[in-house]
Order: C-alpha cells, then sequence, then structure tokens
C-alpha cells in the first residue's frame, strides 16, 4: 500500500464532504428560486443531498465491478446514521420527534430495510429488483410532495428555517444555485473514483473483504455529511431537520442508492452469507429500534442516545475481531446476546409500557 493510495483516500473523503456541501446549499437555494415546498427542500433535497457521497461511491463502485462496497457503504451507512449519529445527536441535547415522522416515515424506513432482506434472500440484488426499488424513492417523494399540499403554513416556515432557503426567485439566482450545484455533483464524482480506487487497494494490502471496508471506513466516511448535518441541526434546536435527515437519508440508501447500484452493475449486487445472516438483520434491528425509542414520549433521551453510541461501538468492535481477533469472537457474541441485549429489550419494553400506561389513564 503506497503513501499516493492513502492520500487519495483521505482526499476523496474530503472531496465527497465538500461536493455533498456545495450540493445541498445549490439544490436547496435553487429550490426556494423554483417555488418548491419548504418541506420538500427539508425531506429530500438535505436529506437526499446528504446522501449523495452514498450514491456517488456505490454507482461508482458498480460500475468498477465492486458491488460488494455498494452493498457495504448502503448497509454500514444506515447503520451509521441511527446508532452514532443519532446517538450523539441525542447525547448534545434530547431530540423530540414530529408526529408526521412516527407516522410515516419511521414506518417506511423499517419496511424498506426488511425489503433488503427480501430481494436479497437468493445471494443477488439483481437489476430488475434494483428498478424495483428506483421507483420506490420515486413514490416516496410523490407522496411527499403531495403531502406538502397539505402542510400549514406554519411548517412550511419552520422547513425554511431549517435550511436557509435563499428566499430571492430571480433568474441570477436560479443560474447560480444550478452552477452550484452543478459543481458539487462535479467535486463528488472524482472524490467518489478515488475513494473506491484507493479502498479497492488498501482491502486488498490488509486482506480485508471489500465488504467489511465497506460497512465500515467508507460507510462512515459517506456519511460525514449526516453527521454534520444532524449534530448542527441539534444543537441549533433543529429537532425535525436533525431526524428527519436521517431518516430520509436511509430509505434513499436503500431505494435510490442501492437500487441504481444493483440497476448499473452488469450481475447486479451480490448479497453474501455474511452479510444476509448478519449485518442486514442488525441493520433491520436498528430500524426497528427507532420503534420503541421514538415512541417512548417523542423523544430521543441522552440515556437512549448513549445506547445508541454503544451499540454502534459493539457492531465496529464485532467486525474488527471477526477479521483481526477470531479467538475472541465467541466470548464477544456470547455477552451481547446474553447480556447486553436481553437486557437493552427489557429496558426498552418498560420504557414503551409506561408511555402507553401513561396514554391511557385517565385525566383528572
Amino acid at each position: 500500500m503506497s503513501v499516493l493510495t492513502v492520500v487519495l483516500f483521505l482526499a476523496g473523503l474530503g472531496l465527497l464532504v465538500g461536493g455533498a456541501e456545495l450540493l445541498v446549499r445549490g439544490a436547496s437555494r435553487l429550490a426556494a428560486a423554483l417555488g418548491v415546498s419548504p418541506l420538500i427542500i427539508g425531506l429530500t433535497i438535505v436529506a437526499f443531498g446528504t446522501s449523495a457521497p452514498e450514491l456517488a461511491v456505490s454507482v461508482g463502485a458498480s460500475l468498477a465491478g465492486q458491488p460488494d462496497i455498494a452493498l457495504g457503504n448502503v448497509v454500514g451507512s444506515n447503520i451509521f446514521n441511527v446508532l452514532l449519529i443519532l446517538g450523539l445527536s441525542a447525547l448534545i441535547v434530547p431530540v423530540a420527534i414530529a408526529r408526521q415522522l412516527m407516522r410515516f416515515d419511521i414506518p417506511v424506513m423499517v419496511a424498506v430495510s426488511l425489503l433488503v432482506a427480501f430481494v436479497g434472500r437468493d445471494g443477488v440484488i439483481n437489476r430488475i429488483e434494483g428498478m424495483f426499488l428506483f421507483l420506490g424513492i420515486l413514490a416516496y417523494t410523490a407522496f411527499l410532495a403531495w403531502a406538502a399540499r397539505r402542510e400549514r403554513a406554519n411548517v412550511k416556515e419552520e422547513y425554511a428555517r431549517a435550511v436557509r432557503a435563499a428566499p430571492e426567485r430571480t433568474w441570477a439566482s436560479g443560474l447560480k444555485s444550478t452552477a452550484m450545484a452543478l459543481a458539487g455533483l462535479g467535486v463528488l464524482t472524482l472524490g467518489a473514483r478515488w475513494l473506491v480506487n484507493s479502498t479497492v487497494e488498501v482491502a486488498t494490502a490488509l486482506g480485508v473483504s471489500k465488504l467489511v471496508l465497506g460497512l465500515t471506513v467508507v460507510a462512515a466516511g459517506t456519511s460525514l455529511p449526516e453527521l454534520a448535518t444532524s449534530v448542527v441541526a441539534s444543537i441549533r434546536g433543529e429537532r425535525d431537520l436533525a431526524v428527519g435527515n436521517i431518516v430520509g437519508s436511509n430509505i434513499f440508501n436503500i431505494l435510490a442508492v442501492l437500487g441504481l447500484g444493483a440497476v448499473v452493475a452488469s450481475h447486479g449486487v451480490p448479497v453474501s452469507k455474511g452479510a444476509l445472516h448478519f449485518d442486514i438483520p442488525v441493520m433491520i434491528a436498528v430500524a426497528l429500534a427507532c420503534l420503541p425509542v421514538f415512541f417512548t414520549g417523542h423523544t430521543i433521551s441522552r440515556w437512549e442516545g448513549a445506547l445508541f453510541v454503544g451499540y454502534y461501538a459493539a457492531y465496529t468492535t464485532y467486525l474488527i475481531m471477526e477479521v483481526a481477533i477470531r479467538n475472541a469472537l465467541p466470548t464477544f457474541t456470547w455477552a451481547m446476546r446474553g447480556f447486553a441485549i436481553p437486557l437493552t429489550t427489557v429496558v426498552l419494553g418498560f420504557s414503551l409500557g409506561r408511555a402507553v400506561f401513561r396514554k391511557s389513564r385517565p385525566l383528572h
């Protein structure tokens, strides 16, 4: 592994973050200049824009004949988004959950996570299945557009403040915003190419599977825009944006990123037995865990945020042990299955039961 490979890897990550920032700003301002609903800007432009690195890397990997990275990037990013980003956001300040997210977007995230296991059960996500996934993101966006028309004015104003959209609607502002968005796409494309090429070399040199590297380093690197957006949103009190960005990004990752990656790959995206039996179930479990956490008091508390961060550390530790310290893996697995997971289930079940009991009590 040469110094140039490391430099290209780090430069690729930097270009991905910078390109995503340009794309988000340009797209947000363009949407405002065209008079697009602020709800669509908040739930699609921002959420989908911060997932642009995942899209660029996964499609680039599929075109380069490395579809394992595409799958690992999507699954790893979704786990990273919920456990680490939402966990850190809640540790900074407890995050309140909007009712719309609980009633529609979060169940959609759970459903599409389950869909990955269904379409990949035969060991590959083929082009037809990829096209089906991609059509799903179009349907999801269309629903948001329909829902936006029924919004109250104060909700629209909240999203407008959250994305800091420019109010001007002139040709000059539209052209400037378009140029910014296109520049962001160009930077993203270059960064994705460097990142994919250097990742393949690093994986070969270290003897690490491309799936594991995609699940960890690449997934974390391409999720930096989501991390920055949600943490800053939490600090500024933009709670809906902090959670909506993550939920929207996870839906986009599965339907658009994985779907398009399967469409452009010559033989689809292969799903290894390891991913099917461990990593994808972890992604589903993380999505399902959001239901009791989000429904207990409509808030992610600090202790729940710490729980999320702790589980991400455990997941990463497992992946590292699987590659480097296999002798210690059975003990670690026993500790997680025999103690940590059952204890968490009991605590979350108690919290959910208490929340339901409080709602059912008559008011005096």
